[in-house]
């Protein structure tokens, strides 16, 4: 089914029981798969890929104790140009997804999410609401992503990561008032199965050895770990993001 009011480019490829609703815009060239539900005013690029049982510009239900989802009116989902959508994956409207990101199968991204160019959204990677993803990032595996966080550019998440944003675990309304998942500045690199508490902030080029729990700011240009995570020693050169080949500055 497809809105008679949706606007629909050039050489776009459908696949079977895709439901298109109004006012949706699609670009030249794009690949829709079969099953896929784009819900009214979403975006798509010019060249994007949408694959097999997806749902685009979804509006969030908000639970009844939920103390980070607002009852609001969203803008629609943007996806810029060349963006590859994996199977079974669901983004909310409200989102904004860069040209040429990739979101692996299974992947769900929440509203008031914003995704910088050439940033992997990896395979079952959760992205909460309220979070600002910069270019170029990778975010592996089953991460997770609480809402309220920063992750800026080119920085990398490994396979397990789970961020935290609430301090009270739940209790007390006093708790709403602190809710901040953590920072990540330009080049951070957490490893696998690393558990960073709320509002942290991971400085530039800090790298968390894999099984860490970060409960403190980091310096620049040192690893951290162990639980609770320490300062090790200094990041080696050869690793700096200033020294890396596909850094473009």
């Amino acid at each position: 089914m497809i809105s008679s009011s949706a606007k629909i480019g050039k050489n776009v490829v459908f696949g079977e029981n895709v439901v298109v609703e109004d006012n949706v815009v699609i670009g030249d060239n794009a690949v829709i798969g079969h099953n896929v539900v784009i819900r009214k005013d979403t975006v798509i690029g010019e060249g994007c890929v949408v694959a097999d049982n997806t749902v685009l510009g979804k509006k969030p239900f908000k639970a009844s104790a939920s103390a980070t989802t607002d009852e609001k009116e969203l803008p629609p989902l943007l996806l810029g140009k060349y963006v590859t959508v994996g199977a079974n994956c669901v983004i909310y409207r409200g989102a904004t997804l860069g040209d040429f990101v990739f979101v692996g199968d299974l992947a769900s991204i929440r509203e008031d999410v914003e995704i910088g160019e050439y940033t992997i959204i990896g395979r079952g990677v959760a992205v909460e609401n309220k979070t600002k993803i910069g270019k170029y990032v990778k975010i592996e595996t089953n991460a997770y992503i609480t809402a309220i966080s920063t992750i800026e550019d080119y920085c990398f998440v490994a396979p397990g990561v789970t961020f935290t944003n609430d301090n009270f675990l739940g209790r007390t309304e006093e708790r709403k008032k602190y809710f901040k998942g953590p920072t990540l500045r330009k080049g951070a690199r957490i490893g696998a199965n690393s558990t960073i508490l709320p509002g942290i902030e991971i400085a530039e080029d800090t790298l968390v050895a894999a099984g860490s729990v970060l409960t403190r700011n980091t310096v620049p240009r040192k690893i951290y770990m162990g639980v609770p995570a320490k300062e090790y020693k200094d990041v080696p050169v050869e690793q700096l993001l200033e020294n890396q080949s596909y850094y473009k500055g």
